[in-house]
This record gives C-alpha cells, sequence and structure tokens, in this order.
C-alpha cells in the first residue's frame, strides 16, 4: 500500500523527498554518462515534483497566510506579494 500523508506540512514534504529522489537519480545517471534523452525525462520528472510542491505550497499560503492578512486589511500588499510569488515561477 502507497503512502498516504496527511497533514499539508506531511504531503508538501513528501512531494519534497520525491524531488531529491528524480535528482539523485538525475546526478547519479550524469556522472555514468547515461543516455542524454534518458536523463533529459529524469530531469523533468524532478521538475514536474518541484512544480507538484509549489503547487501545494502555494495553496496552503493562500488558505492559512493570505486569508488572514486579508481578514486583517492587508489585502493589496498580500495580493501583491502573492503576485509577484507567482510571476517568478
Amino acid at each position: 500500500m502507497a503512502y498516504k500523508p496527511k497533514s499539508t506540512h506531511e504531503r508538501i514534504l513528501h512531494r519534497l523527498k520525491i524531488s531529491l529522489g528524480h535528482l539523485q537519480k538525475v546526478v547519479e545517471m550524469a556522472e555514468a554518462h547515461k543516455y542524454c534523452l534518458d536523463v533529459i525525462h529524469q530531469s523533468q520528472a524532478v521538475q514536474k515534483a518541484l512544480r507538484s510542491a509549489d503547487e501545494l505550497v502555494l495553496e496552503n499560503h493562500l488558505t492559512t497566510c493570505v486569508a488572514k492578512a486579508i481578514r486583517q486589511g492587508k489585502d493589496r500588499e498580500t495580493i501583491k506579494e502573492v503576485m509577484s510569488a507567482i510571476r517568478k515561477s
């Protein structure tokens, strides 16, 4: 049976650990001079896992920190901060 993380924090850590495992594999493959396209495919898996972790972190941030800041009347600065982070991605 597959591991099922329960809390958002556990889910984020789980996805980051998956990313780390994929990245370690990419390094090993590059060191072993594996076929270039195989290295690229593994690298793409790293990127996908990191995007998944980023989405989960953003969702958590929106439902906790951002929601709280908006309730406190800090909507403009909070939206600006979130949009800045999204633009960097």
